[in-house]
């Protein structure tokens, strides 16, 4: 193969990154984006590496079970969803195996019970937050969307259709009102600019709204105006935000938040739960499917009143704070001070007395922890990159009867499990879709201690 090289592939299967997979004369792996399995598709070769090859494709010559047309029209260009063009149901089935095959072939597990994926109700129009990059369009005109696949060019997009109704509709009110202004637009090579994002956030069961504008600086003379505006015109926005990030950086937030008008923070619900949620606040982004999320780890947790639980990586409690009722003491463990703020806030307003929350990284509280009490389970839920060694050793060391761990990348849970299969046997796995038309998935498993 050639760089620049047009040729015919078959695709086989899905990546763990939403792209196709065929395989090239001499067998190196050749990914696809908007493909499926079973697609005969013309692409061309536009990057190679060593074990593996990156085509872009032209047509589509044969399609395979479950294309459909994509509703977005801009989906061929945009980065937000990877895949639209598969129909709900069997995106559902590329995800149960996607599990299925990381786990057989990273952790070398194949004796354990995988569920089928836990299905979202409404697979579009879901999100309850949107992080809007912005950017001039050739009129000179504000304009927001998200990021072309492979770069940080802007695809301009209003209405985008796995974001709350909600949000679209913010987000087009407040960019026809920051138009009236003279205001600049961050760039990210010179550094110059001021508007760098919007954040919308949403209570999908309470429809409260509220809006953080990013910016590069405090140099932003008619915000208190817009912010009065917006929360005029938009009955639903209960607060307007301004985050003030100068850092060269893709990190979205600064350090520093300045109340414009309104409040700064929303109520939402899980279940009966109630959470308030600022600006920063880590919160599952499908509010509906995090219920189901939150009633497995329930499920397997059981209903022993009497036991005591460490909730690791629990950002704002909203773990710790559902389950409170299934648990004699639950030890709430998160390293940003700011979430333990929050969590402790949630606690006085749902009156959950029996949850502390302790502030400090996992791999250093969960010894100390563990030391001082009997804990009966540990409910993991960390950040992508997964656990580190030093959580892992411990957990080997210490041997308790119970994780329920769980995942937004089946890929490093894949490798957690395989350093823990030395003590632990892999009970179950229940796949949860809070992000459909994405190749996302949480993925909740259950460990038992081996006998």
């Amino acid at each position: 193969m050639k760089k620049g090289e047009i040729k015919n592939f078959k695709i086989e299967d899905l990546a763990h990154g939403g792209d196709g997979v065929a395989r090239a004369e001499n067998g190196m792996a050749v990914f696809i984006s908007l493909s499926l399995p079973g697609d005969l598709v013309k692409a061309k070769i536009t990057k190679i590496k060593k074990d593996y090859a990156f085509a872009e494709l032209i047509e589509i010559i044969e399609a395979g079970e479950g294309r459909t047309e994509a509703p977005c029209p801009v989906y061929n260009e945009c980065g937000g969803c990877q895949l639209q063009h598969i129909n709900y149901q069997k995106e559902l089935e590329f995800k149960q195996n996607n599990i299925k095959q990381l786990i057989n072939r990273i952790a070398e597990i194949d004796n354990f019970k995988l569920n089928e994926v836990l299905a979202a109700d409404d697979d579009f129009r879901y999100r309850n937050k949107a992080q809007f990059p912005l950017a001039l369009d050739d009129n000179d005109q504000i304009t927001a969307g998200f990021y072309k696949r492979g770069s940080h060019d802007i695809v301009p997009n209003h209405n985008c259709l796995i974001q709350h109704p909600l949000i679209n509709r913010i987000l087009r009110i407040t960019l026809e009102e920051l138009n009236k202004f003279q205001l600049s637009v961050y760039n990210e090579k010179t550094l110059k600019g001021l508007l760098r994002h919007l954040v919308i956030r949403v209570g999908t069961c309470t429809n409260q709204a509220l809006l953080v504008m990013v910016t590069n600086g405090d140099d932003f003379i008619d915000k208190n105006l817009i912010a009065r505006t917006l929360m005029r015109k938009i009955p639903e926005l209960k607060g307007v935000v301004q985050n003030i990030n100068s850092q060269n950086t893709n990190v979205i937030f600064g350090s520093k938040d300045i109340l414009l008008a309104g409040e700064n923070k929303i109520t939402e619900y899980i279940g009966s739960t109630a959470y308030l949620i600022s600006a920063r606040s880590f919160f599952q982004v499908n509010t509906m499917q995090a219920q189901k999320l939150y009633d497995t780890a329930a499920k397997y947790l059981g209903n022993t009143h009497n036991s005591r639980v460490i909730d690791a990586f629990s950002g704002t409690g909203s773990i710790a704070l559902y389950l409170a009722d299934k648990a004699e003491k639950i030890y709430a463990v998160e390293s940003l001070k700011a979430a333990v703020k929050d969590a402790r806030e949630n606690a006085g307003l749902n009156n959950v007395k029996n949850v502390d929350f302790e502030l400090g990284r996992v791999e250093d509280k969960l010894a100390k922890i563990l030391e001082k009490n009997q804990i009966d389970s540990i409910i993991f839920d960390p950040p992508r990159k997964g656990l580190d060694q030093k959580t892992i050793q411990l957990l080997l060391k210490k041997e308790l009867n119970k994780i329920i761990y769980i995942s937004c990348n089946p890929a490093t849970q894949a490798r957690d499990l395989m350093n823990l299969k030395e003590k632990y046997r892999l009970v179950e796995i229940q796949p949860v879709d809070l992000f459909p038309q994405t190749y996302h998935i949480e993925s909740v498993a259950l460990l038992e201690l081996k006998n």
